[in-house]
């Protein structure tokens, strides 16, 4: 419930002087009005509040009371500065698709935010929205500082775009909330994930899951025109994701993204995007109560991976009707598809390293360029290694691929409407000029309704091996797990070889390195505040516009 929010304007001996009003409401935005009469008398009435608006704040203890307010419409804008948070923010009221609560800077770097803690920011409340903030863990131990965002339960409708963050091990955590007595959960969907940059300044020293979108279960999730690079784990198995969909997740996206693993520094075993990465476990924690498949109807298009030398740059496992489409992949060991519930097409890719089927896997492959070296590309483009891929001698892949319904434009978003598709991630014969040194912005949805969702198509579904990786959220053992209990990892048989590549490294199974967290079910969200008597007087705050 919102705490009592209190005016006084004029002598309370004024007849007619507005003395107080209290939130009742947060769904109709209802307050008391109370005036003092002309006898002293204390009078009060019902009136609606109007559209919220802005809600300024510049200290941490403004930004904590506007969340723990925050109602559909309000935009909490932090001025420049830095704000080190003492504990996490749970956003857990809710939103409307028409009336989002934002969280924002005004312009992408004023706002810094930094955290010493598990998580930051847990998301449980619907149609909430984060952008221009600079978000950095500055944790002294790096088990410590797990996730900046955790999205789970019901937090359908999450938008995070134009951020950094920088300083965690999986900046990005989600997964679903136990609901029920026979383990009923419920899973954040259609959340957007865009246009941020996601790293890490050095390895992290801990041998809990290390990967920038860990998403286990949801549906319709996007993650475009992302810059995700430098994600190494120092410990535990040395095995580290950009980004996955996983536990029965499905629908997924994955476009536009630029993913580099080594930029910033080497070493390690990074894998680039993933559908289901090394497995999830137990089954409780995943859709349906089933890890198989770990993703359902995935696409990844139009993304550029590049410097993972050590693994594939694209790794699906138990990815069932996954859609590998018109992906550059450069200094990379190439795609597996893996284990038989793994089907799909592999197409349009440009690439160095070569596809496989794995483990019984039968997704179908055309038109593809593999087994390229990186020597190649250097002739190809202008300069691979400094992510300038400007076209030198595209004899090899102009006009080489398939016209495919599910790839309007490229890297991009120029549209490809020449006839036949180049091969990879860029359309040479398109309209307009392309920056491949970052991800670009808007372009269509893939899937030609032009509504930004890509809901016509089959969705990426990236996945990490699993989620008893020890991250928080899903009961997996890290401390901002779900509370299922099961305290030993989220399923992430790693194993010990590659889990994607080149050694062939079997689902991650639970290791039960984590943290141990627990992500309660959303609390009360209505409730009645009532007056608590005429010593409240004494509070004030600014009303917003």
């Amino acid at each position: 419930m919102r705490p009592a929010v209190i005016y006084t304007i004029g002598s309370p001996r004024a007849s007619g002087t507005l003395a107080a009003m209290s939130y009742l409401d947060r769904s109709s935005r209802v307050w008391i009005w109370c005036g003092w009469t002309a006898v002293a008398a204390l009078s009060c009435a019902w009136v609606s509040e109007a559209a919220a608006g802005p809600v300024p704040v510049s200290t941490v203890a403004e930004l904590q009371a506007a969340v723990a307010n925050a109602a559909p419409g309000d935009e909490i804008i932090l001025a420049p500065g830095n704000y080190l948070l003492p504990n996490k923010l749970s956003c857990v009221n809710d939103g409307t698709a028409d009336q989002r609560i934002i969280i924002r800077a005004d312009n992408l770097g004023d706002a810094v935010v930094q955290m010493d803690n598990v998580e930051g920011f847990h998301v449980q409340g619907a149609y909430w929205e984060f952008a221009n903030l600079d978000i950095e863990g500055v944790c002294a131990n790096d088990n410590n500082c797990e996730h900046a965002f955790h999205v789970t339960g019901d937090a359908d409708g999450t938008w995070i775009h134009h951020n950094v963050v920088h300083g965690f091990n999986a900046q990005l955590k989600a997964n679903g909330t136990e609901t029920g007595p026979n383990g009923e959960r419920v899973w954040p969907d259609d959340v957007v994930v865009e246009y941020n940059e996601m790293y890490n300044p050095a390895a992290r020293q801990t041998g809990n899951p290390v990967t920038p979108i860990d998403v286990v279960g949801g549906r319709r999730w996007i993650v475009r025109g992302n810059f995700i690079h430098d994600f190494a784990k120092g410990g535990g198995n040395n095995i580290s994701y950009a980004a996955f969909l996983k536990g029965n997740s499905r629908d997924g996206v994955f476009e536009r993204n630029l993913i580099v693993c080594e930029h910033l520094h080497t070493g390690q075993i990074r894998l680039g995007l993933s559908f289901g990465g090394g497995g999830t476990g137990p089954d409780s924690i995943c859709e349906d109560m089933t890890c198989n498949p770990e993703h359902q109807d995935g696409i990844m298009r139009n993304n550029i991976i590049a410097r993972c030398p050590t693994d594939v740059g694209i790794y699906v496992n138990e990815g069932q009707n996954s859609l590998i489409y018109n992906n550059t992949l450069y200094d990379t060991t190439g795609i597996d598809m893996r284990f038989a519930t793994t089907t799909g097409e592999v197409r349009n890719n440009l690439m160095t390293g070569q596809i496989r089927n794995r483990d019984g896997s039968t997704a179908n492959f055309a038109s593809n360029l593999q087994m390229a070296s990186n020597g190649d590309f250097q002739a190809w483009f202008t300069d691979p290694d400094a992510l300038d891929f400007s076209l030198v001698d595209g004899s090899m892949f102009v006009d080489q691929g398939e016209s495919l319904a599910e790839v309007i434009d490229d890297y991009c978003t120029n549209i490809r409407d020449d006839g036949t598709h180049d091969l990879g991630a860029l359309e040479f014969d398109g309209d307009g000029t392309c920056d491949t040194s970052k991800p670009p912005e808007g372009g269509g949805d893939g899937d030609g309704d032009g509504d930004g969702d890509g809901d016509g198509d089959t969705g990426d579904g990236d996945g990490d091996s699993g989620d008893g990786d020890g991250d928080p959220g899903d009961g997996d053992g890290d401390p901002a797990g779900d509370g299922d209990g099961d305290g030993g990892g989220d399923g992430d048989t790693d194993g010990g070889g590659e889990t994607a590549g080149t050694d062939g490294a079997a689902n991650e199974g639970g290791s039960g390195e984590g943290c141990s967290c627990s992500a309660q079910p959303a609390r009360d969200r209505g409730g009645l505040m009532l007056l608590a008597g005429l010593g409240l007087l004494g509070l004030r705050r600014r009303r917003r516009s």
